[in-house]
């Protein structure tokens, strides 16, 4: 993928944005240039350094001048489109411009997860589940347009590990454990090896893998990122 991205960002309200800028839009499809605005977001796409900087320049005198409005020259930069964020997408560093999710909105993702699955949080686990499905569907539903399965495959791996975490940490005491561990149909041998472990619960969280493992996960109705990822794409 060639070419630059000019950013300019105006801190207007979205509703005031789509009317005041409603001339911009007119003037860069007269110009003839590649653009695209979200209320007072905007990105023009170019082919080179030097022509960013000449249209950053022209509409920054556009925009100020004639529409009388202010730009914020902060967030406002000429720049590779891979190296910025739009709507909380980018782009990929190849000729076919991969849509993908920006850095920062994945680990937005992963931090309020962190929060849903933390261990000092004393609710039931359906009650995390359920709060967890709601941020996730919704979290995929608006970035379905990026290329992210293997984003997908990887957070809900993650996903069911943290809760494993958290189960470990419910069970507490060794015979509740060993209760647990073998109705899940772990042999008598590693359930008690398990049960009496001093590890802590993320080190347990990994060696549990196989008795808490995606079937169990599904029948607790924990919901797939990757498998909806690939049902709404």
């Amino acid at each position: 993928m060639d070419g630059f991205a000019a950013v300019l960002f105006e801190p207007l309200s979205p509703l005031l944005a789509n009317i005041l800028l409603d001339d911009l839009d007119k003037e860069l499809t007269e110009r003839g240039l590649k653009f695209v605005r979200y209320a007072d977001d905007c990105n023009i796409f170019v082919r080179s350094k030097r022509a960013g900087e000449r249209v950053m320049d022209s509409v920054m005198r556009f925009v100020e001048g004639k529409l009388r409005l202010k730009v914020s020259r902060d967030k406002s930069a000429v720049d590779r489109p891979w190296n910025r964020k739009f709507l909380g997408f980018s782009f990929l560093r190849n000729k076919e411009a991969t849509i993908r999710i920006a850095p920062k909105k994945l680990e937005q993702l992963k931090e309020r997860v962190r929060e849903i699955t933390s261990r000092t949080r004393g609710i039931p686990m359906e009650c995390r589940v359920e709060e967890l499905n709601r941020y996730l569907m919704g979290w995929i539903g608006y970035f379905r347009l990026a290329s992210a399965k293997t984003h997908c495959e990887s957070i809900d791996k993650w996903i069911r590990r943290r809760l494993r975490m958290c189960l470990w940490k419910q069970w507490k005491l060794p015979g509740t454990r060993l209760r647990n561990l073998r109705a899940l149909g772990v042999p008598e041998w590693a359930a008690r090896m398990m049960a009496n472990s001093r590890r802590g619960c993320w080190e347990m969280s990994r060696n549990t893998n196989n008795a808490l493992n995606r079937s169990f996960w599904n029948e607790q109705g924990l919901l797939s990122l990757t498998t909806r990822y690939l049902e709404i794409r």
